[in-house]
């Protein structure tokens, strides 16, 4: 059993990738060859943008965002404790303060009521994340920081393919950052990552710092980097793009059917109102005490796991000098020390959920009673 079934996929679409991968090698326009183009034109109008930039990775879109704000030294943007060390790890690289805000319990997004009381004269922008694979408020979000004069990045990392109230992820606020790692819902062979904005100038500034720094050949007006996307993984992504919508509807299902069959026993993911979830992740919450002996019952049981993620940005030694401590961040902390992924993908056949579902019971079952 797979915890992500990538070869299932490639054996659906082999024909596909091998055409369009094929296409590249024979052009031979490796680097920001006309896939790359025919991409960004698909993903913007399904966004429902004007721009989409694919860069290098999801990392790497958003550093370039920043610095396409011109965030940097003594600058602060607000994010939250519990995610991937990219949402945080990017604001230092460009020299500005990580100012952390907790997450709500039940979404694991970040609790907009607590945004503000922790924006301050130097906050230039605020990163929410869509964790696992549902927007968090977003709308509420932009209220906030068009009354402060600050911007909002979705790092939509595990949500391409969701929506809040109609609107998709990526592109419900300033500039949306999305990844292509070959385990979101959205994947390629590699590493990957796009931007998307309606603003016009943001755009051009983002396009150039992920070319060295200027759009037009040995021009250069920005500090830049070569941040540019793989024509190769670009050719993988258009050979996948017409089965992204089906493969969103069976997430969808089979969280659903998740959901039902284990609501009794443990704590489920909740939807947020409004929200659809591309479940890039099925992360149930088990208690404490009770997590370890779980997952070795279920790895017993051949069932993969995976937690995301077992410590908050505050507990790690790369960010010690913000003077943050345990405890300032009650709700990330416990989530952290709850939270247990289940195999998520859309190939997951019925008798494998069952065999999933059915340990997750037994394992609790026996872990609870001793």
């Amino acid at each position: 059993m797979q915890f992500i079934d990538l070869k299932t996929q490639y054996s659906r679409y082999k024909d596909e990738i091998n055409a369009r991968i094929q296409s590249v090698l024979e052009h031979g326009r490796f680097i920001m060859g006309p896939e790359i183009f025919e991409l960004e034109a698909i993903l913007a109008e399904y966004v429902g943008v004007n721009h989409c930039i694919t860069v290098s990775s999801g990392t790497h879109s958003l550093e370039i965002a920043l610095r396409a704000l011109g965030i940097g030294e003594g600058d602060e943007v607000i994010t939250v404790p519990f995610s991937w060390i990219s949402s945080a790890e990017v604001i230092m690289l460009v020299g500005a303060k990580p100012v952390f805000v907790d997450i709500e319990p039940n979404s694991f997004n970040i609790d907009v009521s607590r945004i503000e009381e922790a924006i301050t004269e130097r906050t230039k922008a605020v990163i929410p994340v869509s964790l696992f694979g549902q927007m968090p408020k977003i709308e509420l979000i932009n209220q906030i920081a068009e009354k402060y004069g600050i911007a909002v990045i979705e790092d939509a990392a595990q949500s391409f393919g969701a929506e809040r109230y109609g609107v998709k992820s990526c592109g419900a606020s300033l500039i949306g950052s999305t990844s292509f790692f070959p385990a979101k819902p959205l994947g390629c062979y590699g590493d990957g990552g796009a931007l998307f904005t309606d603003d016009t100038q943001i755009a051009e500034v983002m396009q150039a710092i992920r070319t060295h720094g200027g759009i037009k050949r040995h021009h250069h007006t920005h500090v830049g980097t070569n941040g540019r996307f793989d024509t190769l993984q670009a050719s993988i992504l258009l050979a996948k793009w017409p089965y992204f919508e089906r493969e969103t509807e069976l997430r969808s299902l089979i969280g659903k059917r998740y959901t039902e069959l284990l609501g009794n026993c443990c704590v489920t993911p909740s939807i947020t109102e409004g929200n659809t979830h591309v479940f890039a992740q099925y992360t149930i919450r088990v208690e404490q005490q009770f997590r370890d002996k779980l997952t070795d019952y279920l790895h017993q049981k051949g069932v993969p796991t995976g937690i995301y993620y077992p410590k908050c940005f505050h507990e790690q030694p790369v960010f010690n000098d913000l003077g943050y401590q345990y405890g300032d961040f009650p709700e990330s902390e416990k989530a952290s020390r709850e939270v247990l992924s289940l195999p998520m993908h859309p190939f997951l056949t019925e008798q494998d959920q069952d065999s999933i579902i059915q340990s997750v019971i037994e394992g609790l079952s026996k872990v609870y009673n001793g």
